[in-house]
């Protein structure tokens, strides 16, 4: 049975679907079962819904059973209703792509950097900012144009979208006259 769960664990960590904290599962389904494995990620997060939506536990408790918090018990059940089995599988967070380096701000930086002498990096970000309404850092710019060889980009993107300006509570402060 040990070759079995070992291939078991493998097949799980190399899926993604490895539970990295098992010992934290307290339900009693997941004690001493051959079945209810805590080991498996997927099945440990469809019986804590399964036990809120069908069985009518409180979620306090359910989260509280199965080493989880109360927030990610609703996070985790919204997208099981968005997406099925599939949102209960673990996924990377954060942006995957640049969203403000797109092909036209490079091509742009390019062409800036270029010139004889080349543009200074904050000229490059203020222009970026006016056309585009874009608010880069200048060594976002810089990673981004270091990535570009010989005017191609190496995955295509989209073009930015001009984004709306929150004030912060220090640009706010500031603004009010309050120091």
């Amino acid at each position: 049975m040990a070759e079995g769960t070992d291939a078991k664990l493998q097949f799980l960590q190399s899926s993604g679907a490895l539970h990295t904290r098992p010992q934290q599962v307290r339900d009693p389904l997941f004690i001493g079962s051959e079945f209810f494995d805590p080991c498996d990620l997927v099945q440990v997060r469809y019986e804590m819904l399964r036990r809120h939506r069908i069985e009518g536990r409180p979620v306090a408790q359910v989260a509280r059973s199965f080493g989880s918090s109360r927030q990610f018990f609703y996070l985790l059940e919204e997208a099981f209703v968005r997406q099925g089995l599939l949102g209960l599988l673990p996924r990377k967070r954060g942006p995957k792509h640049a969203r403000k380096c797109s092909a036209e701000v490079l091509e742009l930086v390019q062409q800036r950097r270029r010139q004889d002498p080349p543009a200074p990096w904050d000229k490059v970000v203020t222009e970026v900012q006016k056309r585009w309404g874009v608010r880069v850092h200048p060594r976002t710019l810089q990673r981004a144009a270091k990535g570009v060889k010989k005017g191609a980009l190496r995955r295509p993107m989209k073009a930015p979208q001009a984004q709306k300006h929150r004030p912060t509570r220090r640009s706010a402060t500031r603004n009010s006259g309050r120091r």
